[in-house]
């Protein structure tokens, strides 16, 4: 039986209902904001149901029956219009823990959003609950207040575990775990994910962390290992879910699931809800609140979406006008491959702007210091920063203002999440695509997924920029005036004048000259493309297999219940790669056969090197036995399963 919440937004506020089950199976609907009805832990002052909160949803669960299947599962719908009381407009209504509320009050936040308003009283009353909502609607506060709330600081066993699809995602949630922790006595955080060395994560560990955010491949591979022990755990939390299952994290889930106690408080949230999710709900929750922040479109409302048709050739020259003529505070702007983040990223480099790329490729260590700039911005730091889909999923920084998609994606989820990047806590943002003649039926394909109108904008023309770039030059002359050292140099251009006899003006504009060191100060047309009847005629190769490609075997196969999603999953996150990496996979027996890149970087076979699935180490290496699909003629064999 599902008890569901449909929170519907009005600005920032959304009505929460908490179901309860007790053990006649009866539901009764509790209301925010005094959900002190549902339980005793949350009658109490939330100082008393810090004390008293470890395991009391355990003695709930063990009163009943834990039910799976459909017959288990009934919707109860509460619809806003008939709640008498008010919904939570604060969060001390929400009867959290007053050193948790005073952390939400330093970082700034004032009142809940809608996923927190209607999430938070449920988790505090110990149902487990399924949150529907988009990305950047506040929900790591939806469960990091309640889990910090309850958890027993006494102990330094792990109580919380947190999954994420990502490293970027692990981090971030991470850091907002300890943010809002910051006023409790010993409580320690820990973030584990590919890519990090274990020397870090095995002291952590060691020392003890009662709260756990991890990878799944990172995750199973420290079970296996012993070195995490999940047997006191308390509260279990799937982040980005149906991200997770899309990246291929299915089967780890579920043995990461199969491996926690049974008497535990299970959060899972999720932009959508596939029939996978549905199945590890019905399987894993005990009978869950469902609280579902509807929308009218796929993607928020505060972000303003725009596209340019321009031709592939002149998409940097677009992209150039974009950035001189558009205000922004930081940009994302999304690429295809790894490839072209370098090459995007060194071109604005080169024209002045400070960018720098991101991929699966590179460093962890590097990676961090890239996003620290990017949030830093200004004189120090960068503001734009080029990223594949991977490399950027879960990323969170609140000044980006602007999202343009270079590369148009070929799926709209994709671009939803691309998008998510901007417009985060409630700002607005600005979201731009540049797409090709050829393209149009990719953002028909978007619209009709986000049910929402992506509007056309023309592009910026060489008047704007020009208007731009004179007016940035007329600035900054101003702001010169009366600078460090404008005296001293006032005097030297007065000596030329006198020794010269050259008028003021003509100094200004040879300085202005020399400041440029021969770059054109003004754009100009670029030159008309060729019309296609001009163009000579040429013939069309023959597609060709990829040649980028090599075969690799790992030792992992049928007996150890492996399928394609398992391993693209755990290949793809510890090595930083992209599904467009993976070419055929064939499982066998003992091993399986995979082809990626033949030229694989160091940093990535030092990662995959240590790399498990089902607790296996797939011991990565090019495959010596003839396993070429090459073989015959290009054609791939049926992949095995």
């Amino acid at each position: 039986m599902v008890g569901v919440v449909e929170g519907v937004v009005s600005g920032a506020v959304a009505v929460a209902v908490a179901g309860i089950v007790d053990g006649s199976g009866v539901l009764d609907t509790v209301e925010s904001p005094e959900p002190q009805a549902a339980s005793a832990a949350a009658t109490a002052s939330p100082a008393a149901a810090n004390l008293n909160r470890s395991h009391d949803m355990s003695a709930r669960y063990r009163q009943q029956p834990r039910r799976t299947g459909n017959n288990a599962h009934r919707h109860y719908t509460h619809r806003a219009m008939t709640t008498p009381e008010p919904p939570a407009n604060t969060f001390a209504e929400l009867q959290i823990h007053p050193a948790v509320l005073e952390a939400v009050a330093d970082v700034g936040y004032e009142s809940p959003s809608a996923i927190q308003a209607a999430t938070i009283p449920a988790l505090m009353a110990g149902s487990d609950v399924v949150g529907l909502a988009q990305t950047g609607t506040g929900k790591t506060a939806a469960f990091a207040i309640p889990i910090l709330s309850r958890i027993d600081t006494a102990s330094n066993q792990t109580q919380a575990l947190v999954l994420a699809p990502t490293r970027e995602l692990a981090l971030q949630v991470a850091e907002a775990f300890s943010r809002y922790a910051a006023h409790l006595p010993k409580i320690t955080v820990l973030p584990i994910y590919g890519g990090q060395s274990y020397t870090v994560q095995l002291a952590g560990l060691r020392r003890g962390a009662q709260v756990v955010v991890g990878t799944p491949g990172r995750v199973i591979d420290h079970l296996e290992r012993g070195t995490l022990d999940l047997s006191h755990l308390d509260y279990l939390v799937l982040d980005e879910a149906d991200e997770m299952l899309q990246m291929g994290f299915a089967e780890d889930v579920e043995r990461i699931l199969a491996d926690t106690p049974e008497y535990k408080q299970v959060a899972l949230f999720s932009a959508t809800m596939p029939p996978a999710i549905r199945k590890i709900t019905s399987k894993y929750l005990h009978d869950p609140v469902e609280v579902a922040v509807k929308s009218k479109t796929a993607t928020a409302e505060n972000i303003t979406q725009r596209y340019i048709q321009v031709a592939g050739p002149r998409k940097m020259d677009a992209l150039t006008r974009v950035l001189e003529v558009e205000p922004f505070e930081a940009m994302i702007v999304f690429v295809r491959t790894k490839q072209a983040t370098e090459e995007v990223a060194e071109k604005l480099r080169a024209r002045g702007f400070s960018a720098a790329a991101i991929n699966g490729d590179i460093a962890q260590a590097q990676r961090e210091r890239t996003i620290a700039a990017l949030k830093e911005g200004g004189s120090r730091g960068i503001d734009i920063l080029v990223a594949t889909d991977v490399a950027a999923r879960g990323l969170d920084v609140e000044r980006i203002s602007h999202v343009l998609n270079f590369d148009i994606p070929h799926d709209p989820e994709s671009y939803v999440h691309r998008i998510g990047r901007t417009g985060r806590a409630g700002r607005s943002g600005t979201a731009l695509l540049f797409v090709s003649p050829r393209e149009r039926h990719l953002l028909k394909s978007i619209e009709r997924v986000t049910r929402q109108k992506v509007v056309e904008t023309q592009l910026p023309s060489v008047e704007d920029v020009n208007a731009q770039r004179v007016a940035k030059f007329r600035d900054s002359i101003t702001d010169a005036i009366g600078g460090p050292g404008f005296d001293m140099f006032r005097r030297l251009i007065e000596d030329y004048e006198r020794d010269n006899d050259v008028p003021m003006g003509d100094i200004a504009a040879a300085l202005a000259l020399l400041s440029r060191d021969g770059v054109e100060f003004l754009m100009t047309e670029p030159p008309p493309e060729r019309r296609r009847a001009d163009r000579p005629e040429r013939e069309r190769p023959a597609r060709k297999v990829r040649d980028d490609l090599a075969t690799y075997r790992i030792s992992v196969g049928k007996r150890h219940k492996v399928g394609p999603g398992s391993i693209v999953g755990a290949i793809a996150n510890e090595g930083g790669l992209h599904r467009s990496d993976f070419g055929h996979i064939t499982i066998k027996n003992d091993f399986s056969l995979v082809e990626l890149p033949a030229k694989l970087p160091a940093g990535t076979l030092k990662a995959l090197g240590s790399t498990r699935i089902s607790g296996v180490l797939i011991e990565l290496r090019p495959d010596r036995g003839g396993h070429s699909y090459r073989n015959t003629g290009g054609k791939p064999r049926r992949r095995e399963q």
